[in-house]
């Protein structure tokens, strides 16, 4: 017990010792860090907050060194306890959350791993460009922390996953190599001619296994490393959670925001007849379609009050089908093409942009809310 107790402060002392100012292992900060939104608790030995890159490469230092594990984390968003680890915790949404540059012609930005989705979107719209990608945690979820799990978010459809949106990476891999990957842009280097030697030996399962359709997002994803994708290390990294290497800087790109947006909700029976009426809706492009059933609708009017809710059409399951483009006859014609998909029971067409962002906040708040334990129901 007392060496359980005691190697955390040694571990934070000689942090200390080496320049890194915020490291802790106190039992509060230990508590609070052992969770993410999942259902797992894992305590870490400690939790340093980094306030500039060269205390994160002194802590990864560090770490080697003692043969420590640590965690990269960011707003903590993740269900499957991606954020928390017995080793240390590094915390980068505290100090290392900068947007660092924004070009608007290239259409890019360079943020620090700690930056907060929100932040680069209201940046980006401000020049009527946005990030792809948009998890349902938009307001509080970091970049680097939709890199770790390649997250999508409903309008995946129209921009692709995080892989598809970052134009380079600066990281630290485990052993210690900083590497800077961007499009043809693989250092050549022990790690790298052993993952070559890796892909060599697999190219079947590979090619026929991996990556065969567009939200296949767990696990390593291999298929970039093939020959004919350019051997991408960038986009492989993706999605790899941080256990491959920490991300210390991110270059993404940015598209143009549609100026004409139509939100139709379908209504269905059940979730199943939800998911079957998708091959129906995809044919009408469109840039969003998410489905929900009446429990997320019923968690958010139980704990934020009916008028969280906005009139939804009859049904015990809907489709959320956002149609945008450059024309604003050609979306209200599309729009209303999938409001007649016959297996929908009911169908609403909602153009008013306000109406639309409060039945986008039941999937927004759906998701934490669910997660939660309701005070008013349990001891």
């Amino acid at each position: 017990m007392a060496t359980t107790l005691t190697a955390p402060r040694s571990l934070v002392s000689e942090l200390h010792s080496r320049g890194v100012g915020d490291a802790r292992a106190d039992a509060t900060s230990r508590a609070v860090y052992s969770s993410d939104a999942s259902l797992y608790r894992i305590q870490p030995a400690a939790v340093v907050f980094p306030r500039h890159l060269d205390e994160v490469l002194t802590t990864l230092e560090v770490c080697r060194e003692r043969g420590i594990p640590f965690t990269s984390r960011g707003a903590g968003t993740s269900l499957a306890g991606n954020a928390i680890g017995r080793g240390v915790v590094i915390d980068f949404s505290r100090h290392l959350n900068r947007v660092l540059e924004f070009d608007a012609e290239s259409r890019t930005a360079v943020v620090e791993p700690g930056a907060v989705h929100a932040t680069l979107q209201k940046v980006a719209l401000a020049s009527g460009l946005r990030f792809g990608p948009d998890p349902s945690t938009h307001t509080r979820c970091t970049v680097g922390g939709m890199i770790g799990n390649n997250a999508c978010g409903s309008r995946a459809l129209a921009y692709g996953r995080t892989a598809d949106n970052v134009t380079h990476l600066d990281v630290m891999t485990g052993s210690g190599a900083r590497l800077r990957l961007g499009p043809g842009e693989t250092p050549s280097s022990a790690e790298t001619d052993a993952l070559r030697s890796l892909v060599s030996a697999n190219l079947g399962t590979i090619r026929t296994e991996l990556g065969r359709f567009g939200r296949q997002v767990s696990g390593y994803s291999l298929e970039h490393l093939l020959p004919e994708r350019g051997f991408d290390l960038r986009r492989m990294l993706v999605g790899s959670e941080g256990t491959l290497a920490v991300v210390l800087e991110a270059g993404v790109r940015l598209v143009t925001d549609a100026p004409h947006k139509t939100m139709v909700v379908l209504g269905f029976e059940n979730i199943g007849e939800a998911g079957d009426a998708v091959t129906s809706v995809l044919p009408f492009k469109p840039t969003a379609c998410e489905g929900l059933d009446s429990r997320i609708v019923e968690v958010v009017r139980s704990r934020k009050g009916p008028q969280a809710v906005p009139e939804l059409p009859g049904g015990a399951a809907w489709l959320f089908v956002e149609i945008s483009g450059d024309d604003a006859a050609e979306v209200a014609d599309r729009a209303a093409a999938v409001s007649l998909v016959a297996t929908a029971r009911h169908s609403r067409i909602i153009t008013s942009p306000a109406q639309a962002a409060a039945l986008w906040r039941i999937r927004e708040d759906g998701g934490g809310l669910a997660g939660r334990s309701n005070p008013r129901t349990t001891m």
